[in-house]
């Protein structure tokens, strides 16, 4: 799935092309994803029309067009790239066509994703009990600390719970928890404030870096600029169970915590 810094790689990607050129139509070639796609109220709303602003909450993108918002989530191996018409491959379902001919194109093999329209974003469902950015200033170790209290929750879990904070996937989960040396299925009420200090930092650090690298190169993920991320090749624990640690030569170790793969190394993280 594409994570916090997969979305924003692909905000920046998109932004110099998508911003104030007018909509020429609108293409959809399938309407059924996660929910329907509005299809005649996008056509209504943004042809001949420009999106004067882009931002991300959490994995979604919202672009704004007369004080009114799209809201677009790549669901699990979705993606957004500019292209143009003569290359359209078999889960391009939906095209943004602007004047310039310019074709803000979104692919979705598996259909999990959402084009959806809203004129009140704080309130819509999908997004008001969304937590806090991670890059925001009021995520910190702190805020983790006092609301993790007397939960028996596993870390893991806590932190990639979009209430508690937003877009920190399973990915980065893995690495943030190895780097603050916490054992993935410790309970969230037993974490130390300095120990939340130590994750809200990484998690920063983590996510921050992936941005800066256009995010993990996973197999459904590609950029804006098709190209894949590139920093996948510098995980320490996702993805290598079975292998040795990078700092103890330990072997990293598997469990399935919510139903998701959590990789640990059981020497380093306690």
């Amino acid at each position: 799935m594409p994570e916090l810094p997969e979305v924003e790689t692909t905000l920046r990607g998109i932004e110099p092309y998508v911003l104030n050129k007018t909509i020429s139509s609108i293409v959809v070639r399938q309407s059924s994803l996660r929910w329907p796609v509005p299809t005649n109220l996008l056509k209504k709303k943004l042809i001949n029309k420009t999106f004067s602003g882009i931002k991300r909450r959490g994995k979604y993108l919202l672009l704004e067009s007369s004080k009114e918002f799209l809201i677009i989530h790549l669901g699990m191996s979705g993606s957004l790239r500019i292209s143009d018409k003569n290359h359209i491959k078999k889960h391009d379902h939906i095209d943004i066509v602007f004047d310039e001919k310019l074709i803000l194109r979104y692919c979705d093999p598996r259909r999990f994703g959402c084009f959806l329209w809203t004129d009140n974003p704080e309130n819509h469902f999908l997004l008001k009990n969304l937590g806090p950015e991670p890059l925001g200033n009021s995520f910190n170790g702190e805020y983790l600390f006092k609301l993790s209290r007397k939960r028996k929750t596993p870390i893991k879990n806590f932190i990639m719970n979009s209430k508690n904070v937003v877009g920190v996937g399973n990915i980065y989960a893995n690495e943030a928890l190895f780097k603050a040396k916490i054992r993935p299925t410790k309970p969230a009420g037993r974490v130390s404030l300095k120990s939340y200090e130590e994750l809200s930092n990484e998690i920063v650090l983590i996510l921050k870096k992936s941005i800066d690298q256009g995010g993990t190169t996973l197999k459904d993920f590609v950029g804006s600029d098709n190209k894949p991320g590139y920093f996948k090749q510098q995980l320490e624990v996702y993805g290598r169970q079975g292998e040795e640690c990078k700092v103890c030569s330990s072997i990293l170790k598997n469990v399935n915590i919510g139903q998701r793969s959590s990789v640990f190394c059981p020497k380093c993280q306690k």
